[in-house]
């Protein structure tokens, strides 16, 4: 450790995919783009491989959790994870998806024990993952589940992530996440925007350095119902979550309509904003900022940030993969732990 602060735990997402493409440029850049020290979780072999084929002269280092910041100045630092079988670029393997999936919850246990800062996590295929028995929708999902275990409650204490994303542009969050969408007006309840905005407003708080956030709260339907004659379910169940919001203290507003939120005028208007289903979320998030954008879960008893794309597996070893949005992820990781410190420190003071 540098400073008395461990390296962030980065899981090395699918190897098949740019994640490792992108932890190897990553690195190689780290001291022009500001990169705080991390370690990659992850299969040696199959990252000196891919640095070969990328022509990336970065060495390889195995390490411990306590060596890595010292190591990260002049190696990758690697906590080694084997794969069961060799990774070819471009092509998933099932039969790889534990050693992912170990990848991630050993990135979590070192977190919870104070051996890293935070948990990165690099871009998984679910659909690989589904095929060797994952029962988790998503990365989300599986983070909430060992935050359970590791608090000694395996059947889940109906923990409620929140996905983040968050750009130089904007702040949001959709309410549900990975579900059809015929079926988010049967989830969305009162309750769950009322979850949702108070986890933002705490850690925006505590993790962000927003001491008093502006949440902007989108409706469900086109123009937030129409007074009801497009649907009530803007009246009936967001309406009141807000009212209960402002009760409690939290600046947030609307049911806004959600196609004139994201206006450059509009938005600075709040610090986060709600919105009800996944796309109407993601959509202005990756407009606004495709490479830059970053994908933090709260609401979690630690700090995970990831970029916010997938595996892109057309693109990996060709060397044309983008590594702003990871390295966006990192350091976002390392702002918020330092901002979670400093909350903490004059919480006790």
């Amino acid at each position: 450790m540098t400073g008395n602060r461990p390296a962030l735990a980065l899981s090395m997402g699918d190897p098949a995919g740019i994640g490792p493409d992108l932890a190897l440029t990553a690195w190689l850049n780290r001291a022009e783009l500001g990169v705080p020290a991390f370690f990659l979780i992850g299969d040696m072999a199959m990252l000196a491989e891919r640095a070969n084929l990328l022509g990336l002269n970065v060495p390889l280092r195995e390490t411990t959790p306590e060596q890595a910041a010292a190591d990260f100045a002049t190696a990758l630092p690697v906590l080694p994870v084997p794969l069961a079988v060799a990774a070819r670029p471009g092509t998933p393997d099932p039969a790889n998806a534990g050693a992912v999936i170990e990848a991630i919850r050993l990135a979590v246990e070192l977190t919870l024990n104070g051996r890293a800062r935070a948990v990165v996590t690099c871009p998984i295929a679910k659909s690989v993952l589904y095929a060797s028995g994952f029962a988790f929708p998503g990365h989300t999902e599986y983070l909430a589940h060992l935050a359970d275990l590791a608090a000694g409650s395996p059947e889940g204490r109906g923990l409620r992530p929140v996905m983040l994303l968050a750009g130089p542009q904007l702040r949001v969050a959709p309410v549900t996440i990975h579900i059809p969408l015929r079926q988010v007006p049967e989830a969305l309840t009162t309750e769950a925007i009322v979850e949702t905005a108070t986890i933002i407003a705490r850690d925006l708080a505590c993790r962000f350095g927003v001491p008093a956030p502006r949440i902007a709260v989108s409706g469900l339907n086109p123009h937030a119902g129409e007074d009801g004659a497009l649907g009530a379910e803007d009246a009936a169940i967001i309406a009141p979550a807000i009212a209960r919001l402002r009760a409690q203290g939290i600046d947030a507003f609307g049911p806004l309509p959600a196609d004139t939120m994201f206006h450059a005028e509009a938005r600075a208007g709040y610090d986060a904003a709600i919105c009800m289903y996944h796309d109407q979320a993601l959509i202005p998030a990756k407009t606004l900022g495709f490479h830059d954008s970053v994908n933090a879960t709260l609401g979690l008893p630690f700090i995970r940030t990831s970029p916010d794309h997938g595996t892109a597996f057309p693109l990996a070893g060709k060397g044309v993969a983008r590594a702003d949005s990871l390295v966006a992820a990192l350091r976002l990781a390392g702002s918020m732990a330092d901002a979670e410190t400093a909350s903490s420190t004059e919480s006790t003071s």
